[in-house]
């Protein structure tokens, strides 16, 4: 199954038992860390880290923001400058801002409603800051045009303590919270389990949903830019069985619980090569049967529908991210199964709907799904349903890139740079440490001291393939890096390299310094060169965090020529700042060029995903 209503951000936390917050990490683990890292200056903190500073600061990075901008606010340079040949653009960050009602119920992270940034850079007049919400269908029946906020959604992942709790089959609470996109003229807001929302790219005004999937289901079926891929690998009968079980579904899906028949995944790719916006959708009966589902769109600068494919996979599968090629859509399948139990009592509302859902760790391999894009590879005659399967079982979380080389042997070379951490170690119940029963975020959940191998690491999958008949010849996975073996997430790369090989690798990480948060939430940012596997890194220093990183190329000729942009989180001082790093020096001395503070009533909570939107 393609489940898209999941959005598994910062998901990743430890099934079973949990030492108490106040246990440390293992020092020689953190010594490692330090000396491997070239470059790197270990961060010290400057304030006690005692157990209530380390889960008050966790739970202030998602509190409730009730304020919004009515016009944009400069911000104060509190560091260094912008540098001049920074690039004029907007830096979009999407997240949730709204955790608690006024009538008692507290929300899982991801199903606070969306609330959109953004950071205006220009040359000869600073840095300018917004933030709006997006207004959507949930959010307005939720707000209204009063004060008060009644949750009357319960969303996939929380329980109402208030309000109408049991029997409330208000699941499909589109929040458009997890991704942000300017293609075509449009600025949009993404969720995993509906359609977008368009926005104003100047006001942050909502204009209302973007239905992109009609955009694409009007092509004329008999062109061949539509084709529906895809071989039956089960006996006749069990497909028809599914065929049954699909038809009696949808209309429950769809009538009882608001689910549309397809879902958008928040994340897209842009083929630079091609200059295409790429997205997938899964069909809504995925979450309930071993049957996955997926329609690949590709559109053009303009959002006119260049190609369409459609994939039917023999498998129960959930993703959240995945990849492209040249020749392949790259899909890491995470095995998942249906909780009957689960399913019950998630039915009555007395339990969050993934409750339905269990991970299936049965096969310590990872099936990697490469689908064919091009006409070659549809021409090539293998098996598309037929994964190829990973040596190493892992939860796949977020892709940096991936590309594909003529290796000179007759063969095919792809590469895939991601992120991705243990099922052991992932838990859908207990993500960010939410407990439904409570009413706060509990940080030791995503804190267990556990070994290396189950926290969220930077990995590289190799797959060799014949040209002829596409049949894989090895597969291999490793760590991007050797001297960096602390937990990292959210890979990025300069965007002009996309879909070819690059060299550099940024994620967000964690260094460790913080004893009682040694693991979650990140600190620093990781710059890993895949070329030789060296890694150096640039810190934040005392009760401080950081969000997703993300890479403004400055055009200067080397893939690291430009600058990298986050959000510190300065919980201790109630407030946040924008810095900028050069690239070149992450790790050296003079990495921070810039920082730039927020407005103290508009900080927090901690974005998902951001977005650079050149002028």
């Amino acid at each position: 199954m393609a489940i898209c209503a999941i959005a598994t951000m910062h998901a990743v936390v430890h099934h079973g038992y949990h030492p108490p917050l106040h246990a440390p990490p293992p020092r020689r683990l953190v010594r490692a860390a330090v000396r491997g890292t070239a470059g790197a200056t270990a961060a010290t903190a400057t304030e006690p880290d005692t157990l209530s500073s380390a889960f008050w600061d966790y739970n202030l990075l998602f509190r409730s923001q009730r304020a919004e901008t009515s016009a944009p606010v400069q911000l104060r340079v509190t560091e260094g400058a912008i540098p001049p040949d920074f690039p004029a653009g907007t830096y979009y960050l999407a997240g949730p801002g709204m955790f608690s009602d006024d009538h008692g119920s507290i929300v899982h992270p991801l199903d606070g409603h969306g609330y959109l940034r953004s950071f205006r850079f220009h040359p000869d007049d600073g840095v300018h800051y917004a933030a709006r919400y997006v207004e959507t269908a949930a959010k307005t029946e939720e707000k209204g045009d009063g004060a008060s906020w009644r949750f009357t959604h319960r969303g996939p992942f929380s329980v109402l303590q208030g309000g109408h709790r049991v029997g409330n089959v208000k699941v499909m609470k589109n929040v458009a919270n997890t991704s942000v996109l300017w293609w075509g003229g449009r600025l949009l807001c993404l969720w995993e389990g509906g359609m977008p929302y368009e926005l104003d790219p100047k006001t942050l005004e909502t204009v209302g949903p973007f239905d992109l999937l009609a955009l694409g289901d009007r092509a004329d079926g008999a062109s061949p830019a539509r084709r529906r891929l895809g071989h039956r690998r089960r006996p006749w009968l069990a497909e028809a069985g599914l065929d049954v079980a699909t038809r009696l579904l949808r209309p429950v899906l769809s009538g009882v619980f608001s689910m549309p028949p397809k879902r958008l995944l928040a994340h897209y790719k842009v083929d630079p090569k091609r200059n295409r916006l790429l997205m997938v959708a899964c069909n809504a009966e995925d979450m309930l049967l071993p049957r996955a589902n997926f329609t690949f769109y590709e559109f053009d600068a303009g959002f006119r529908l260049v190609q369409r494919r459609e994939f039917v996979l023999p498998a129960h599968l959930m993703i959240h991210d995945w990849a492209f090629t040249d020749s392949h859509y790259v899909v890491l399948g995470n095995r998942i199964r249906l909780d009957i139990p689960g399913s019950m009592l998630a039915m009555t509302g007395t339990h969050p709907m993934i409750a339905a859902l269990a991970l299936d760790p049965s096969s310590r391999t990872t099936p990697v799904y490469l689908l064919p894009r091009s006409t070659e590879a549809v021409a090539s005659g293998r098996d598309w349903t037929v994964p190829v399967e990973a040596p190493s079982q892992m939860w796949s979380l977020h892709v940096g890139n991936a590309f594909e080389e003529d290796n000179g042997r007759g063969g095919l070379d792809l590469h895939l740079h991601m992120s991705g951490c243990s099922y052991d170690w992932f838990h859908f119940h207990r993500m960010f440490g939410y407990n439904w029963k409570n009413k706060k975020l509990d940080p030791s959940f995503m804190n267990a001291v556990k070994t290396k191998e189950m926290l969220p690491r930077l990995v590289k999958v190799a797959i060799e393939l014949d040209k002829r008949g596409g049949a894989y010849r090895r597969c291999t996975v490793k760590r991007l890096s050797d001297q960096w073996n602390r937990p990292a997430d959210f890979p990025a790369i300069n965007p002009g390299y996309a879909n070819k090989r690059n060299r550099f690798i940024y994620a967000g990480a964690a260094s460790g310094s913080r004893k009682l948060l040694p693991y979650f939430p990140f600190d620093s940012v990781v710059k890993v060169d895949v070329s030789n596997g060296s890694a150096r890194r640039w810190s934040s220093e005392g009760r401080k965090f950081v969000g997703e990183p993300i890479f403004i190329p400055t055009g200067g000729g080397e893939e690291d020529h430009g600058y990298v942009l986050l959000v510190e989180y300065a919980v201790s001082e109630d407030r946040c700042n924008l810095v900028v790093l050069d690239a070149r020096k992450i790790g050296k001395r003079g990495a921070l060029v810039a920082k730039l503070e927020v407005p103290k009533h508009l900080t927090f909570p901690m974005g998902f995903h951001g977005f650079w939107a050149d002028e």
